[in-house]
């Protein structure tokens, strides 16, 4: 059966259910927006938006959890008929949780991905022809150290909040998430704090808005200018809270 341990299923706004842990005392989805709508708006269209004509797409999803992210970017990539290849790496820390996966209850769209999911959930390794999906069971943090430079597309940041999960929001941690990711990779993110956008900045990157209907406002960020996204004026915010410190280690 699902992990009802530590955590409880919850239906969301959209009608697909997400889970909240008793851990982290937080759901992992927003209930409001909607699990599967989330994982769409605020990760998987964003990063197609702008990489979907690539031949090979490299995608580091932070964190696992229910799968949704990586599940929404094989649904989405299939029913667009994108001829990309497609690779996607993900770490998990919570291996009881990732065991009874295969109980969860997940969106129809993600029905014809099962064989997926019970493979990654069985071997923490999904291939074919157009498809790579690894699943780790471990610390983000060493994972992402294992990686060649310059190696992702696109990452998405979806851990837990910087106030219950802070070593995936720091400065340094996003300083490793720099040497991984290509020059011209984006980073999405439903994270809208200054704290951690400062974190970001302060490595380099730009910052974007990533707004549209039913769903509240996200980021992504870029280490090079991209298009179809409003700037995020830094240097403004900046001047305007002095006092806002990036997370550290």
């Amino acid at each position: 059966m699902f992990d009802d341990t530590m955590h409880k299923m919850v239906m969301s706004e959209d009608g697909s259910y997400t889970a909240y842990s008793k851990e982290y005392e937080e759901h992992y989805h927003s209930t409001r927006d909607g699990a599967l709508f989330e994982s769409l708006v605020k990760h998987v269209e964003p990063a197609f938006a702008l990489k979907a004509q690539h031949a090979e797409i490299t995608i580091l999803d932070i964190c696992f959890g229910l799968g949704f992210n990586t599940l929404a970017t094989i649904y989405y990539h299939k029913k667009n008929a994108l001829s990309s290849k497609l690779n996607i790496f993900s770490p998990e820390l919570d291996a009881s949780l990732v065991k009874s996966l295969t109980n969860f209850v997940y969106p129809k769209e993600f029905d014809e991905l099962k064989e997926i999911l019970f493979a990654l959930v069985e071997n923490g390794l999904y291939s074919d022809s157009t498809l790579h999906v690894e699943l780790f069971l471990g610390d983000a943090r060493e994972y992402i150290k294992s990686f060649a430079p310059k190696m992702f597309d696109v990452v998405y940041q979806d851990a837990f909040s910087p106030s219950a999960n802070p070593a995936l929001w720091t400065k340094e941690y996003f300083g490793d998430i720099k040497n991984i990711i290509k020059e011209d990779g984006v980073l999405t993110t439903y994270s809208m704090a200054l704290p951690v956008r400062l974190a970001l900045y302060e490595n380099g990157f730009l910052l974007y808005l990533n707004s549209g209907d039913g769903f509240r406002d996200a980021t992504v960020a870029s280490l090079q200018e991209i298009e179809g996204f409003k700037n995020v004026d830094m240097e403004h915010k900046i001047k305007c809270n002095p006092h806002v410190k990036s997370p550290r280690d």
